[in-house]
């Protein structure tokens, strides 16, 4: 009796290529925070140019500070969730590892998810550091490479699911 083999790379192998974009966005993510930790004080800014500022900030809630008043449950509240979406991240990776764009976006979120998660359980709250403003509308809240990880892998996301409901 014949044994039938499947087709192409295992699962794990199919995986590899967007832990790897996963752990590049951490490593790029960790480095600038460490980067940044030593070379500034809490609350120090540097204008670099008239629409870009670097600043050493601390972020214990969500995006745009959000519940960064509470008393510390938010921290474990917003680990858990990044936790159960790396893990159903991985799970449509390997579903879905052949559709590039999808798994690219994948990766970025799940990359910045981990980021964050890693600042977290290491210091209580996320550090940010890229700080845009424009003259009247003042400054967008202060982010860094883990978020904008996130905010490309959604855009990407949502890119790559218009461009499939639109081929059928």
């Amino acid at each position: 009796m014949a044994t039938k083999k499947k087709s192409g790379p295992s699962g794990s192998a199919n995986l590899m290529p967007w832990l790897g974009i996963a752990f590049i966005v951490i490593l790029l993510d960790q480095l600038s925070k460490l980067t940044i930790t030593t070379l500034f004080q809490h609350g120090e800014e540097r204008r670099i140019t008239s629409f870009f500022n670097l600043v050493l900030a601390y972020n214990p809630g969500a995006a745009f500070n959000f519940l960064s008043d509470q008393s510390g449950w938010q921290r474990y509240l917003f680990t858990a969730i990044a936790i159960a979406a790396v893990i159903f991240i991985i799970t449509m990776l390997r579903k879905h590892a052949g559709q590039r764009l999808f798994c690219w976006s994948l990766a970025l979120i799940m990359g910045g998810a981990l980021g964050n998660v890693i600042d977290r359980l290491a210091y209580g709250h996320v550090i940010d550091f890229l700080d845009f403003h424009w003259a009247a509308w003042g400054h967008f809240p202060a982010f860094n490479i883990a978020d904008s990880a996130i905010t490309i892998g959604a855009f990407l996301f949502i890119f790559d699911e218009l461009r499939r409901v639109n081929k059928h």
